[in-house]
């Protein structure tokens, strides 16, 4: 198993597109999934 912590964000234009995707009630449970782990992948807002 790898220490390497991973540094890769998600750019403000994905997460956008993410959480519209989250909000979306017709969304699939699959494009859920994906925008949901692009959103973990966000920085934390300071």
């Amino acid at each position: 198993m790898s220490s390497k912590k991973n540094t890769e964000t998600t750019s403000a234009k994905a997460a956008t597109a993410a959480s519209q995707v989250l909000r979306d009630p017709n969304s699939s449970k699959a494009a859920k999934t994906a925008a949901a782990s692009a959103l973990t992948q966000r920085p934390n807002k300071k």
